[in-house]
């Protein structure tokens, strides 16, 4: 069964940073997307970072020079927050799929539906909380 968990989550005020960690187990794929979207309450979700298993990164433009994605050996996946501002109030969600190509990790949502490179998005951690005061 396949567990993405997410960790750092929190409130700080803007300008802060804040790391979010996502722990996955029981991933099946080797050729894979990995990233993370969020959610405010009444807006569709939008793709924030993503990551591929060669090592391609794409980012929101809105988060492009703030924001860091990575993964550590063990692949847990990390996303640094940087001079954070109060529009980056969310819930954030880590999520995986299976992604063969090799083309850009960008991830989008059509509605209900989200996507990395075309992709759809298999598995979905809980989400964690992100707070950023004025």
């Amino acid at each position: 069964q396949v567990q993405l968990v997410e960790s750092g989550g929190g409130s700080v005020q803007a300008g802060g940073s804040l790391r979010l960690s996502c722990a996955p187990s029981g991933y099946p794929y080797r050729s894979y997307c990995m990233g993370w979207f969020r959610q405010v309450p009444g807006k569709e979700r939008e793709g924030v970072a993503g990551i591929d298993s060669n090592g391609a990164i794409n980012y929101a433009d809105s988060v492009k020079g703030r924001f860091t994605i990575g993964q550590d050996n063990a692949k847990n996946l990390y996303l640094q927050m940087a001079s954070l501002e109060p529009e980056d109030t969310a819930m954030y969600y880590c999520a995986a799929t299976l992604k063969p190509g090799a083309g850009d990790p960008r991830l989008y949502c059509r509605g209900a539906n989200c996507f990395c490179d075309g992709y759809g998005i298999e598995f979905w951690g809980k989400g964690i909380e992100v707070t950023i005061s004025s």
